[in-house]
C-alpha cells in the first residue's frame, strides 16, 4: 500500500518564522511539504556558506502562488513567476524576486535536513549567536 497525505497551510504541523519569513511544514514518507511565506525580496546566497560549493544540496518541486522565486545554477537561472511551477536541483542559490512572494514547496526530507542544518548554523551567526 501508497502512503500520502494532505497538507493545509493553517493546521500544519510545523511552523518556522522569523522576521520577513513564515515557513508550515508537514513529513510525510521522506519528503518536506511546506507553505513558505516571503514579507521581502531577498538573496539567500550567504546562508549557504559552508555547504559544497556554498550551493544548496537539495532538490525542490514547487509551485509560485504570488510573486517570484529565482534559482541561480551555473548553467543559468530559473526565474518562476506567480502561476508556475519549478523544479531544481542540488547545486543551486535561491532568491525571493518580489516582496508578498508565496510558494508551496516539495523536497527530499533527508536532503534538505542536511541543507537547513548548515544554513541554521549561519543564521545564527548573522544574527550574533556565534
Amino acid at each position: 500500500m501508497g502512503t500520502g497525505a494532505t497538507l493545509n497551510k493553517d493546521s500544519a504541523p510545523q511552523v518556522e518564522s522569523m522576521p520577513g519569513f513564515e515557513g508550515r511544514y508537514a513529513r510525510e514518507d521522506g519528503y518536506i511539504l511546506g507553505f513558505e511565506s516571503f514579507d521581502q525580496a531577498g538573496d539567500f546566497t550567504p546562508m549557504y556558506r559552508g555547504l559544497p560549493d556554498d550551493r544548496c544540496q537539495s532538490h525542490h518541486l514547487g509551485y509560485v502562488i504570488k510573486g517570484r522565486m529565482i534559482m541561480h545554477r551555473p548553467e543559468g537561472d530559473i526565474i518562476a513567476e506567480a502561476g508556475e511551477a519549478y523544479y531544481v536541483g542540488p547545486g543551486h542559490t535561491g532568491e525571493v524576486g518580489l516582496p508578498g512572494t508565496q510558494v508551496i514547496e516539495f523536497s527530499p526530507a533527508d536532503e534538505y535536513d542536511q541543507t537547513m542544518a548548515v544554513v541554521a548554523k549561519n543564521l545564527e551567526a548573522a544574527a550574533g549567536g556565534e
